[in-house]
Formats: C-alpha cells, structure tokens, sequence
C-alpha cells in the first residue's frame, strides 16, 4: 500500500501570497494623486474631442452653411489625418516622454478648437482646423493607456488602464447630451465649443503636477 506523507507546506500559499501583494498594490494604486490626475485629464480630453467630432458636420451645415456633400467631407479629412497622427506621433512618445507627449497633444486640440471658434465662416479655416486637430488627435488615447506602464508597477498595469477606462466613458456620454442641448436652445455650437476648448485646456492642466518618471 502506497502511503502519501502530508505536506506541511500549503501549496496554494504562494498563489495566495501573490494575490494580496497584487491586491494591495492596486489599493496604492487608486490612492496615488497620479491615477485621479491622469483619469481626470482622461475625462476632460474625452469630452472636448467628441464635442467636435461628433457635430462638426451639423456644424458646418447648419451655423456655417456649407452644403451637406461638402460639409461631409470633414469626416473623411478627419480620418485621414487622424491616421498620420497615430503612425507618426504615438512613436514619437517613447522617445519624448508620456507626459510632454500628452501635454503637447492636448495643447494642440485645444488651440484647434478655440481656433473653429474664432474662424467664423471660413470653410477653409474650418477644413484645415479640423485636420490638424484631428492629427494630433489619433494618438491621443493609447498615449494615456501607456502612462499606466510608466507611472504604475507592472502589476497592475491592466487594473489601472482599466479603471480609466469609466472616465473616458462618462467624458464622450457628458458631451453629447451637453453639446446637443446647448445647440437647440440656443440655435449655435458656440457656447458648447466654449466648454470643449476649456475642458482640453483643464486635461493639460491636470497633466502638469505628474512627477517624472524613470523613462522621461
């Protein structure tokens, strides 16, 4: 007969031991200022894009007047640049750093969209805003998901890009209703591109107390 000694060891012990360490990594994690700063940039950068992005056809119909095949084409500008600025700027954030990268970034847009506002009629101005805020804009979302890998332990690198994903969320659903209200009582975008411009300032804003990481 085969007799089986017990282990004093518990083999689940170092499984469990890790999985507190991770747990309470993620705990310090959701304390740190670093998460709400970025989460909060997150949010503000969210709502200020899809406020154009998502009425800058009715935009150009109805307050500029263009007529609806040529003000459609801001969407196919829009994607087009939109491409360059992922293939071209997302690269670049490895060698300049996540945080001079994303405070660039959210500059850029928010100099794009004061600019729509300030440019009246001007179709040309218009076409040539939207593209170079849509540049800058392709690359902006994966550069936040990888300041998870920069400012947090590996651990849990998933957790955090995560959690930041409900603050991107409630930012592109705010905007709509928001954007769409403002515009049908008052007739116009300006008040709502108003706030768009000054939410991507605040998302630079926020980025600005990060401390440097070891990569930067």
């Amino acid at each position: 007969m085969w007799k089986f000694r017990s282990s004093s060891k518990n083999p689940c012990r170092p499984s469990s031991n890790r999985s507190k360490a991770r747990l309470l990594s993620i705990s310090i994690a959701l304390r740190d200022l670093k998460f709400w700063l970025v989460g909060l940039s997150y949010f503000c950068i969210a709502y200020s894009i899809y406020g154009i992005t998502t009425f800058m056809v009715d935009y150009a119909k109805y307050q500029i007047g263009l007529p609806l095949d040529k003000a459609s084409l801001l969407a196919t500008v829009h994607g087009l640049a939109q491409i360059m600025g992922v293939l071209t700027l997302l690269p670049l954030s490895d060698y300049v750093g996540r945080k001079r990268t994303i405070v660039l970034l959210n500059a850029f847009i928010a100099a794009c969209l004061a600019g729509i506002l300030l440019a009246g009629d001007s179709w040309v101005a218009l076409f040539s805003l939207v593209g170079v805020f849509a540049f800058f804009y392709g690359a902006i979302f994966p550069v936040y998901g990888a300041c998870a890998g920069d400012y947090f332990p590996q651990e849990v690198m998933g957790t955090v890009i995560g959690a930041w994903t409900p603050f991107y969320g409630i930012g592109a659903v705010l905007v709509h209703w928001v954007t769409g209200i403002l515009r049908d009582k008052t007739g116009i975008y300006d008040y709502a591109f108003m706030i768009c411009t000054a939410m991507a300032l605040l998302a630079v804003l926020l980025i600005f107390p990060l401390k440097k990481s070891k990569q930067e």
